[in-house]
């Protein structure tokens, strides 16, 4: 992992890194409290890393919380190039928008894609931070639509998240699967108005966790739409599941 930048302001550092082709940043308080977690953050489709969402979180949790929060480009997002498959599939929703045609498929079927390209690059990112910021900092995940979709494969398949926030998604089989493999706490928020995301896809979500440590928090609002107030709802969470008492 290689550090490219630094800044700090009110408190948090924050720090670019590029680990092999990805490029993510890093936020952290200036003055870290023992056995304070790590929270990762998985961006929506068509966003990046420094998404006004994610960094206002992150600035947030750093600050007030003394969270560190890490973000990474997804495959084809940010300062990462879209492959031609990736174009395709883009082009591809942008015909069916323009044709008045549901994107639903197609986004399910690219955000399949990206999700199974991004889980190996969280879990090197995983590998990378650990040594930066002590090998017991207990780790988190958060993200909401293309952001859950790699949170539900990634947190399936990593032992080292303890706890995870999931947000509306347009539901296909393997994030159901991945769903029934998760044991660790999960509180998941959804947009009860969504226009683009049935909020049956949250029950059937919700239902699929084979975690007893659940919750469901569902908020009046179309999509993306998620109260303000729900970050500090899940920084309590990640409170509550990931700082030993």
């Amino acid at each position: 992992m290689n550090f490219t930048t630094e800044t700090s302001a009110e408190g948090v550092i924050e720090r670019d890194f590029v680990l092999d082709d990805v490029t993510g940043v890093l936020w952290t308080p200036e003055t870290r409290r023992d056995n304070a977690p790590l929270i990762l953050m998985g961006h929506s489709g068509g966003l990046h890393k420094r998404a006004p969402g994610i960094t206002a979180r992150a600035t947030r949790y750093a600050a007030d919380h003394g969270f560190s929060v890490a973000a990474i480009d997804a495959p084809g997002h940010g300062d990462r190039p879209r492959n031609a498959k990736d174009r395709e599939w883009v082009a591809a929703m942008m015909r069916a928008r323009e044709a008045g045609e549901p994107i639903g498929p197609i986004v399910a079927e690219y955000n399949t894609d990206l999700a199974e390209r991004a889980v190996p690059e969280w879990r090197a990112t995983i590998d990378a931070l650990l040594p930066e910021l002590g090998p017991e900092t207990p780790v988190g995940y958060g993200g909401v639509t293309l952001g859950t979709a790699t949170g539900l494969l990634l947190t399936a398949a990593e032992p080292r998240i303890r706890a995870a926030s999931f947000g509306s998604v347009l539901l296909f089989d393997a994030l159901t699967e991945a769903a029934r493999k998760i044991t660790v706490p999960v509180q998941l928020l959804a947009a009860w108005d969504d226009e683009e995301i049935p909020r049956e896809y949250a029950l059937t979500l919700f239902d699929a966790f084979a975690t007893p440590h659940k919750t469901l928090h569902a908020n009046p609002g179309r999509h993306n739409q998620t109260p303000w107030h729900e970050a500090e709802t899940t920084a309590r969470f990640y409170t509550r599941h990931l700082i030993p008492t």
